[in-house]
């Protein structure tokens, strides 16, 4: 939790209960359903809960946006970003039914009524959302193709609708299709513990 409360000093009491609470939920269903690496779950607040929140150094979602996970696992970004941005709705899919369990459980037991977790695949999704964020589940292109379907017209918030993914290592090949529209952030930039060197963040307005 200490790296939360370095980044995040401004939590509320009720937030930083639901941060709290993450750890030992998370280590309890993962002994039953795998969905961290069980090597990293010691490092969960560090390589998974901050990691997922430095979308929230691009962006600060406004009041009523909507957000869709894909790929989401046990719930990463959504469910962090979700008890960040308390009033903003969160859709969390993934394809893998044991996954989106553990996800419901986790939001049950934390109080979190901002998120619906649905077992499904992105094709299948047919919701309109203000953005749609993903932690390396799978290349730009092949991403910005499946969901363009789900971005809403309407602009509420400071950037365009579009897509936010949480991506590692070299981009550049990725990015070219996207390079005069793409903007890519390096989260040592906001975070600064060796574990983020090579991770950034990466924006692609739709």
């Amino acid at each position: 939790m200490e790296e939360i409360l370095r980044y995040f000093p401004e939590l509320t009491d009720s937030q930083r209960k639901q941060f709290a609470q993450l750890f030992e939920l998370y280590t309890d269903w993962n002994s039953k359903i795998n969905v961290i690496s069980r090597k990293d779950i010691d490092n969960l607040y560090l390589h998974h809960v901050l990691h997922s929140l430095a979308i929230a150094e691009v962006i600060k979602f406004k009041k009523n946006s909507a957000i869709l996970d894909v790929g989401t696992g046990g719930g990463f970004p959504g469910i962090p970003l979700a008890i960040l941005f308390p009033e903003c709705s969160f859709t969390l899919i993934d394809s893998i039914g044991k996954k989106i369990k553990v996800g419901q459980e986790v939001t049950t037991s934390i109080g979190l009524h901002n998120v619906k977790l649905k077992h499904l695949r992105v094709q299948e999704e047919q919701g309109k959302f203000d953005f749609v964020v993903s932690r390396a589940v799978m290349s730009l292109s092949d991403l910005v193709t499946l969901v363009r379907k789900n971005i809403a017209k309407r602009q509420q918030n400071s950037i365009p609708n579009g897509l936010i993914c949480l991506k590692g290592g070299e981009l550049e090949h990725e990015i070219l299709p996207f390079k005069n529209v793409a903007e890519k952030y390096e989260i040592s930039t906001f975070f600064k513990e060796e574990f983020f060197k090579t991770k950034k963040v990466v924006y692609v307005p739709i």
